[in-house]
């Protein structure tokens, strides 16, 4: 439970945040984030359990920065607003999303074994070191909710399905040499990202 204290603080990085991302729309006639501060509203959000907060800025994001995919922790946080905010359907393809992102957050969230895949990973992001960093665990009390609809969700056919294949492209990715099937390999997950 938070403290007025800290219910303030919250509200008050959150503010200062905007306000600094207004800045710079104002200065350059556009945002130029170079330090990500747009990514951190919506864990503070979560701290709040404003979850309508939460989708209220999830919304600007999408209209400020259609093109901008995220990161995992931050798509992470995004599947927890909207699943907080009764968007199931919505949740399900920003779980997905997440997944893409970090094939190891939701084993790291759910108290699962961390066992790294034997498959390219194309960032820094898609790391088991990453995936240690979620500061989010299936124990939070006011996210058990959260919890019981992610383990159901990641047992379901469309998950497993999604999974399956993501992993299967990800290993020939990793081990072929060739260029013309690598670029193919490479477009046939780029077109698996879009599909979700």
């Amino acid at each position: 439970m938070l403290t007025q204290k800290q219910i303030d603080k919250l509200k008050k990085n959150i503010a200062d945040i905007k306000r600094s991302l207004a800045a710079e729309k104002r200065k350059f006639g556009c945002y130029d984030d170079g330090r990500g501060l747009r990514y951190l509203p919506p864990g503070l959000f979560i701290q709040l359990s404003d979850y309508s907060g939460g989708m209220t800025y999830l919304k600007w994001f999408n209209k400020n920065f259609p093109d901008d995919i995220g990161f995992p922790i931050f798509l992470f946080e995004w599947t927890i607003i909207l699943f907080k905010c009764g968007k199931i359907k919505e949740a399900e393809s920003m779980a997905l999303q997440t997944y893409y992102s970090n094939t190891y957050l939701f084993d790291k969230y759910l108290n699962h074994p961390i066992v790294p895949l034997d498959k390219y990973e194309s960032s820094n992001w898609e790391t088991p070191l990453l995936a240690s960093r979620l500061p989010y665990n299936c124990d939070d009390e006011e996210l058990k909710d959260f919890t019981a609809w992610l383990a159901g969700f990641t047992a379901s056919e469309r998950f497993i399905e999604f999974k399956q294949k993501h992993t299967e492209v990800n290993t020939k990715l990793k081990n072929e040499t060739d260029e013309e099937t690598r670029h193919y390999l490479v477009m046939q997950n780029m077109h698996f990202r879009e599909s979700i």
